[in-house]
């Protein structure tokens, strides 16, 4: 966590700019071929790879599939509408209104700042309702005509509209309307950004939720504040802003295309890097997109082109590598140069840490100037921001609301109800239920379970080990869940079974502990004990179970990274679940078509997954279950790992739970209430006995 906090503090120390350094104009001529960045390639072994090497695996693939598939410009035009379309459902903005069909801005201006070369007008407006965003906008003083405008979106500094003021005011001396707006965690809003990061907010995950998509709502009714006001030439817009503000201003170009230029300082990585070099653990959770269609950040650069864009960075970011700030340019460059406006996209590079420095800022105003004016002034002679302390407003002279924000906001709670959340749906018979599943299983395919491999590997299945005690005998296996990853199950049946018998599975628990004397399945073993012959018992080892168990302490990490990647750790336990069952009917010993699903904790939210897309699961046996998958984490991660993309878009645990219908469901112990629904179903259905409560697991089969 020390590492986490220190990183967070680093955020806030861009700004202005810390050192008075020179440099070339720009870092690759027009033309030129950047050289190719450090390839994040990770080699296959023989046995299972660590999460580690596994999450990098798969962010490196997602990094260099990103724009490979687009060998000309009419090949682009034709998916643009749908790559669109994918991007604003992974921001949570699938459902935003055209321009002139969104809800009022209800602009409010709460006070004006008159100097010599521009004014400045202090206000807020909403977002959606009572969303409100508090901005400054800088407006020159004696214009005769509609000027191009820019909008500011800030980083994460404190103080942002006291912090990045000097840039809002450069803009406006050269002839800009310049609306500066905050974050969420703004000085007045403090809202939340950090909600996985800081406070074990992983159900974010599941409600489709990322405060990017926030940031991007308010930067684009920014731009409508823009455009409705008469000072503003609507057709010649920018947008630009450093650190988490060069991360809004590519999230605004890719989503607004009337934003003319976008310059982004200070916010460009690599999904590859992100992972490999765990340089996520210092980013916020604004930073990225809810993954579902496993995108890199040039994939969100190709919705702004052609449009001219300049990408601002700096050699020594803490936060971000230098080969993945070349790589992004690398392949934007080529996307550039294929749809043929290869001049229209630069990369400047500064010397020094995570910040303004004089050359990126000047560059900044030099492309704005050449694009939106038709001037060309190049960076050395477009002159800096004034940040002597004499020229700052101060924090009072700046701030919008006097005493505090207006009645019934909603910055504090909006990610409770920015993503609309599915309602259980209303099933009169079996018909019904089987149209509904089918539809749920689909929309979980399409979010929650998208990096389900599309040609999953053969299990091959290898008995490694068969063994006999008094009254029983067994075998130890493993099976190829995924490419790269081997995992183990043991079996043990009756001594006299002498034909294929049923089975339950039980899917070992993180954090099971494994002792000499029970090495053969541990705690998950001990908890199938009670199951009498026929029936066979099998504990299953997931990822990060077992022999491929991980730290408690990598949790916070893995959680979020896992979740950059377009999977979570539930998702993976699903889909090894799934390979499971598969492995297990193909064991000479078992009874295919008869096999039960036993899980304790989180893992009855993977157990109740698999069954549902598995279909053939005969019993489903919980103890347990969570009440939903919309619950929060202890914040250093190490809580259950409850989260899927997407899925509360679609479904939550009691809702599976009844879709499962008529597979028997046997609940053993406390049964939160929101299963009452599940119980209902079964009963309006004619199975009510299928639907069964039971103290403990010996009570199932004698019953």
């Amino acid at each position: 966590m020390q590492r986490r906090r220190f990183m967070k503090a680093g955020l806030a120390t861009c700004g202005t700019g810390l050192l008075n350094v020179k440099g070339p104009s720009f870092a690759a001529p027009t033309g030129a071929t950047p050289p190719a960045g450090k390839p994040t390639a990770i080699p296959l072994g023989d046995g299972s790879l660590s999460i580690r090497d596994y999450l990098s695996r798969e962010a490196s693939r997602i990094t260099n599939r990103a724009l490979t598939a687009y060998k000309d410009p009419a090949a682009w035009r034709r998916v643009l509408p749908e790559r669109r379309r994918q991007y604003l459902e992974m921001m949570g903005l699938d459902d935003l209104a055209p321009y002139g069909q969104r809800p009022p801005l209800n602009v409010t201006v709460t006070g004006t700042v008159e100097r010599p070369a521009y004014r400045i007008e202090k206000l807020y407006y909403e977002s959606l309702p009572k969303l409100f965003v508090t901005a400054n906008l800088y407006v020159p003083n004696g214009l005769n005509a509609p000027a191009p405008a820019v909008l500011y979106v800030c980083g994460h500094a404190g103080k942002q509209k006291t912090h990045y003021q000097p840039h809002a005011r450069r803009f406006a001396e050269l002839g800009f309307v310049c609306l500066l707006i905050e974050t969420l965690e703004g000085e007045e809003g403090r809202g939340y950004h950090h909600g996985p990061y800081d406070e074990g907010w992983f159900h974010w995950y599941s409600r489709g939720y990322t405060p990017g998509g926030v940031e991007l709502l308010n930067g684009i009714r920014g731009l409508d504040l823009l455009v409705q006001r008469p000072e503003v030439d609507a057709k010649r817009l920018g947008v630009t802003g450093v650190s988490g503000g060069g991360s809004y201003s590519w999230w605004v170009g890719a989503g607004d295309e009337r934003v003319k230029i976008v310059a982004p300082v200070c916010g460009t990585s690599t999904l590859a890097s992100y992972i490999y070099d765990r340089t996520l653990d210092s980013n916020c959770d604004c930073m990225w997109w809810i993954n579902t269609y496993k995108w890199d950040l040039t994939d969100v650069g190709a919705l702004i082109a052609p449009r001219p864009l300049l990408i601002a960075d700096s050699d020594h970011d803490v936060h971000f590598t230098l080969n993945a700030m070349r790589e992004v340019y690398r392949r934007l460059k080529r996307f550039y140069t294929m749809l043929g406006s290869p001049e229209n996209v630069h990369w400047v590079l500064a010397p020094g840490a995570h910040s303004y420095h004089p050359l990126s800022r000047t560059s900044v105003f030099s492309w704005f100037v050449k694009h939106l004016k038709g001037e060309n002034i190049p960076p050395e002679k477009i002159g800096d921001v004034d940040d002597r302390p004499e020229a700052e407003e101060s924090e009072e002279t700046l701030r919008v609301h006097v005493n505090s924000q207006p009645a019934g906001s909603r910055v504090k709670t909006i990610q409770d109800d920015f993503i609309k959340r599915a309602e259980p749906p209303q099933i009169g018979d079996a018909e019904e239920l089987k149209t509904v599943r089918g539809r749920v299983i689909a929309g979980l395919r399409r979010t929650s379970f998208a990096a389900f491999p599309p040609t999953p590997p053969p299990v091959s299945l290898e008995v490694e080990h068969e063994f006999e005690t008094q009254d029983a005998r067994g075998a130890i296996f493993h099976f190829v869940s995924e490419e790269g990853w081997k995992l183990r199950g043991t079996l043990q049946a009756a001594q006299n079974a002498t034909k294929p018998v049923p089975a339950i599975v039980g899917l070992s628990s993180p954090g099971d502990k494994f002792e000499r004397t029970d090495w053969w399945g541990g705690a998950t073993a001990e908890f199938l004990k009670p199951i009498p012959a026929p029936w066979a018992r099998v504990c299953m080892e997931l990822r990060g179970t077992g022999e491929s168990v991980w730290g408690e302490t990598l949790e916070w990490h893995l959680r979020r990274a896992s979740a950059w990647t377009g999977r979570t750790l539930a998702s993976m336990w699903v889909y090894d679940t799934l390979r499971a069952l598969a492995c297990v009917r193909e064991l000479p010993q078992v009874d295919g078509r008869q096999i039960a699903l036993a899980a304790r904790g989180q893992m009855t939210v993977v157990a109740l997954y698999a069954a549902l897309l598995d279909g053939h699961v005969s019993t489903l046996i919980l103890e347990a279950p969570p009440a939903t998958q919309n619950a929060p984490s202890p914040p250093d991660g190490q809580g259950d790992a409850l989260e899927m993309l997407g899925c509360l878009r679609v479904t939550d645990l009691a809702q599976v739970a009844g879709l499962l219908y008529p597979t028997e469901l046997v609940f053993i112990g406390e049964c939160p209430s929101t299963y009452d629904w599940a119980q209902g179903l079964y009963q309006k259905l004619g199975a009510a006995e299928r639907f069964r409560r039971v103290t403990k697991l010996a009570d199932w089969q004698s019953l």
